[in-house]
């Protein structure tokens, strides 16, 4: 025969439970605490490291490190930045135009329109590709895709060359911005993909059923009950893709013909990122190059963490509408 042991009160006794709560709640809090601490002692410590090592090139540096087009620090000691800070932004934002809407329809399949048996195994194809090395991305692309985009690339010359970024004169495809933000989109498109699936099937049910019940077509119910609360999800996951096509560096490398050009002709040979020109430079530069070269990692960093930024407050104000709305 069992009894409960009650309380004064006559309710179940939870003080032991209470205690054991009060016990583990001091060290997870102290734990979760310091894990952000050393977070942000790390990014702190990158940044002075960045600085630092910066600093020497920038002074020797003969002309303005953010306007200049040049990038000859080995000999003349003049390099700037301009261009390969634009350069990272359009393949960056040429990759994130192109994954996330295939990235969004291929979750949305996974998770409202595949039956169970075909979304389990397409899900795992798709994280799959976040599997691959960046060098094997970048290999494909150079042996594949560049011979690939020859004539789709003078097509799009001829028909929309009216438009900024399909005009240009003289060669046009092979190692292009076209080509190098393809392979970054189909490298950022398995992170889009994979998060934007797990917020879809987030989704309060009940509201996708009250949209079907009302007579909502599935698009529809998709429409108003599905990609409302997982907008703020998508956000984030096309941010974090983001930030992967800016700090990719192989693949690019491998792609981009080496230019220090501004143009938004992306059909032309005239490309080149941040990253792709560390890697490219960094094994013959001088002491003076190798502080430029970091200086330009400095500059990166600093845009990722933008990016970031902005991308918290665009999430931060969906989410003050969502509860606004409800």
């Amino acid at each position: 025969m069992t009894t409960d042991v009650r309380t004064r009160e006559g309710g179940p006794d939870t003080s032991r439970s209470a205690s054991r709560r009060s016990l583990g709640e001091g060290p997870f809090r102290f734990a979760s605490t310091a894990a952000g601490v050393v977070l942000l002692g790390i990014m702190a410590a990158i940044a002075v490291f960045l600085i630092g090592e910066a600093i020497p090139a920038l002074q020797a540096n003969k002309a303005s490190f953010l306007t200049e087009l040049t990038w000859d620090p080995n000999g003349q000691q003049v390099f700037g930045i301009a261009a390969l800070a634009f350069g990272t932004v359009l393949s960056s934002a040429l990759a994130l135009v192109i994954a996330t809407p295939i990235a969004v329809g291929v979750a949305l399949f996974i998770s409202h329109y595949a039956p169970r048996r075909l979304a389990a195994p397409l899900g795992y194809l798709i994280d799959l590709l976040a599997a691959v090395p960046s060098v094997v991305y970048g290999l494909w692309g150079l042996a594949f895709l560049v011979p690939l985009m020859r004539t789709p690339s003078q097509w799009l010359n001829e028909h929309l060359g009216w438009f900024p970024l399909f005009a240009g004169e003289g060669v046009i495809g092979g190692k292009t911005m076209l080509a190098g933000g393809i392979v970054l989109a189909i490298m950022i498109l398995p992170i889009i993909a994979a998060i934007s699936r797990e917020v879809f099937l987030q989704a309060p049910k009940m509201n996708e059923e009250a949209a079907l019940a009302l007579g909502a077509t599935r698009w529809e119910m998709i429409r108003m009950a599905v990609l409302p609360f997982g907008r703020p999800g998508v956000i984030s996951a096309a941010m974090l893709g983001l930030g992967r096509a800016m700090g990719e560096t192989i693949a690019v490398a491998l792609i981009f013909p080496a230019t220090f050009d501004i143009t938004f002709e992306i059909l032309t040979p005239h490309a080149n990122s941040i990253a792709a020109n560390i890697a490219n430079g960094f094994g013959e530069a001088t002491e003076i190059g190798r502080g430029a070269l970091i200086a330009s990692g400095l500059v990166l960093f600093l845009i990722t963490l933008l990016v970031n930024m902005g991308a918290r407050v665009v999430i931060n104000r969906r989410k003050e509408y969502a509860r606004a709305g409800a």
